[in-house]
């Protein structure tokens, strides 16, 4: 799988009667055997205040890769493939309990996280080989 991009945003009304700014999107477009896909997570936005909890950075941005500032949202698509390698054949995945949620970057290896942004950022993409990189292992 090469990932071509990471991003993600908060949802905002278009109709006076819907609920979608309630919501953030999160995605990944990638090649997969060379067709490319766009994978998102529907999240609700509510989780942001939480992500302290289950990840070790504590304010938005994150971090930093080259010029690009990198938030929150977007990684939680990234964090889902990474977790769930079979969900590269979805769409788009709605994720509506914190439980679920916090279970996205359990175990993930923020470190290597990111080293995708910085190659993205710098316009290369990056080859994800393997999911198993991304998680740590225990000693």
């Amino acid at each position: 799988m090469f990932i071509t991009d990471c991003k993600g945003y908060e949802l905002e009304k278009t109709k006076s009667n819907t609920s979608e700014d309630f919501f953030n999107k999160s995605e990944v477009i990638f090649k997969d055997e060379g067709i490319e896909k766009t994978f998102q997570v529907l999240y609700l936005r509510y989780f942001d205040e939480f992500f302290s909890e289950f990840t070790p950075y504590q304010e938005e941005p994150i971090y930093q890769a080259d010029k690009r500032s990198v938030d929150f949202k977007d990684i939680v698509a990234l964090a889902c493939l990474i977790q769930n390698p079979e969900f590269r054949t979805r769409k788009r995945v709605y994720i509506n309990t914190k439980v679920e949620f916090s279970s996205l970057f359990k175990d993930l290896d923020f470190r290597k996280l990111e080293s995708i942004f910085e190659s993205l950022a710098k316009g290369q993409g990056f080859e994800l080989r393997s999911s198993m990189e991304f998680i740590e292992q225990p000693q």
